[in-house]
């Protein structure tokens, strides 16, 4: 059987934008979720290994206070090795500050190259093995990742 590019490409993009809607409009409540048992996320600070180090990332970020955040995704760029396997690469831009919205409109803080290594799990749903950040360009106020 011929391997659809296009719909697993189709397929990681819609899963990256939920993945960012979580993110941006539910504290991250769900993004452990996106990830296999022990995927890997490295921001632009450190590696969290697993779903709980994951889950206990957004929930810390939560607890630190009111915060926007827009994550905005270009560029985006699958190469697939299999039905079950694919790379997506990405930029990103990140808009975010604490504090309530409206908030002063500022250049990003963080445009990074995104490399996620994508496995589609037994129950035919897509998630991340890795997802790596490396950071092209930072603004003057930190990330919290």
């Amino acid at each position: 059987m011929a391997i659809d590019a296009l719909r697993i490409r189709q397929e990681l993009e819609i899963l990256n934008i939920a993945f960012w809607h979580d993110v941006d409009s539910n504290w991250g409540r769900k993004a452990h979720e996106f990830f296999t048992e022990d995927g890997v996320y490295t921001t632009s600070h450190k590696a969290r290994i697993g779903r709980d180090a994951i889950r206990a990332f957004y929930t810390e970020r939560q607890g630190r206070g009111e915060r926007v955040a827009r994550h905005l995704i270009h560029n985006f760029h699958v190469t697939v090795r299999d039905e079950n396997h694919a790379t997506a690469e990405w930029t990103m831009c990140l808009y975010a500050e604490d504090g309530v919205a409206p908030l002063m409109s500022e250049p990003p803080i963080l445009i990074g190259a995104v490399t996620d290594e994508c496995v589609r799990g037994a129950d035919g749903q897509w998630r991340y093995a890795a997802r790596t950040t490396r950071p092209l360009f930072k603004g003057s106020r930190p990330t919290s990742g």
